[in-house]
């Protein structure tokens, strides 16, 4: 996957804007105000609004987290419905069909779950997931999401900046990249049967890209827990990057003094580079970057719209590149 630009406006909470079971059913609220139905219709949002902020039955524990004051991190655009970002994803171990996941993936147990840390690091160890809940305030961060098959979406993810995990176990001199290496388990992984990739699933940044406060880990969205076709019970978060970047289900982090291959670059390297920043300019071999499809708008007719460099977060992550030739870097 790849990603876009911050315009500057502090976007409120998705809970501040509309409780997701009022925001999937405002087109029907507007459907009956223009036929005539005003009082009864407001009547039923309120009632709605009133449940959606209380218990909600069947739907995953919550996530408390404030609005995140990071440069770039909340976006004026509007939030991919919930259904949408649920039911439409890549996560090739439960299937490579973008419905796989959320019909496979209620094999995955999130709990117990521990995350190794090791590598050039001074403070190795194995982080239980309750530990890493606790280890940094959690934000809310509405980012775009790009991925490489030319698609889109605006997801108000929950976590935090990966560097607090970084600076507590603290790397040495030697440490230049971090690896992240999914769960490959192939009695709840179908997906672990095909031979698309070899597994498990690994990617990596360079420190400093790690180290960016846009790089987050991310344990929830749209206020509650990730469900497990998201990438629970913890994903990486890489705005500007294509979202296959973004390792799902991680569970070691390794700090490497030489660069490491990734997954996508072992099965197609003239295809998938090791930085995969989001660029128009540099098309993949079998279809244009130029323009992408915005998911939960209009189906499969909705206008493309341009794609922004670096997703469009150019004017927070641009240094980080500076002076490199980003078509052979790409």
């Amino acid at each position: 996957m790849h990603l876009l630009k911050n315009r500057g406006y502090a976007h409120p909470l998705a809970s501040e804007i509309t409780p997701r079971a009022v925001y999937e059913e405002r087109r029907t609220l507007l459907r009956q105000l223009a036929a005539g139905a005003a009082g009864g219709t407001l009547a039923l949002w309120a009632a709605r609004d009133a449940r959606a902020q209380g218990a909600r039955p069947g739907r995953l524990p919550a996530l408390a987290a404030s609005r995140s004051s990071v440069a770039g991190a909340l976006t004026m655009e509007k939030l991919t419905p919930y259904a949408d970002v649920t039911s439409y994803n890549n996560f090739y171990e439960f299937g490579t069909d973008k419905a796989d996941p959320a019909r496979n993936a209620g094999t995955l147990k999130p709990r117990p779950w521990t995350v190794a840390v090791d590598g050039e690091v001074k403070k190795p160890g194995n982080y239980d997931l309750d530990a890493l809940l606790k280890l940094a305030p959690m934000e809310e961060r509405s980012y775009r999401l790009r991925c490489v098959e030319g698609w889109s979406m605006v997801v108000p993810w929950v976590g935090y900046s990966l560097a607090e995990l970084i600076k507590r176990v603290e790397p040495t001199g030697n440490a230049k990249y971090v690896q992240f290496v999914t769960l490959a388990d192939k009695a709840r992984m179908p997906g672990l049967n095909s031979s698309v990739l070899d597994w498990p699933y690994v990617e990596a940044l360079r420190l400093d890209e790690a180290m960016h406060p846009l790089t987050m880990l991310a344990y929830g969205l749209y206020g509650e827990t990730l469900p497990n076709q998201n990438g629970a019970p913890v994903r990486l978060v890489v705005p500007w990057k294509y979202g296959f970047k973004s390792g799902k289900s991680i569970v070691r982090i390794r700090f490497l003094e030489n660069q490491p291959k990734t997954s996508w670059e072992l099965a197609i390297p003239g295809e998938y580079g090791f930085y995969s920043n989001v660029n128009p300019g540099v098309d993949h071999p079998r279809w244009s970057q130029a323009t992408e499809r915005r998911i939960g708008e209009d189906g499969l007719f909705a206008r493309k719209r341009p794609t922004l460099m670096f997703n469009g977060y150019e004017a927070q992550v641009g240094q980080l590149y500076a002076g490199m030739d980003l078509k052979k870097f790409y």
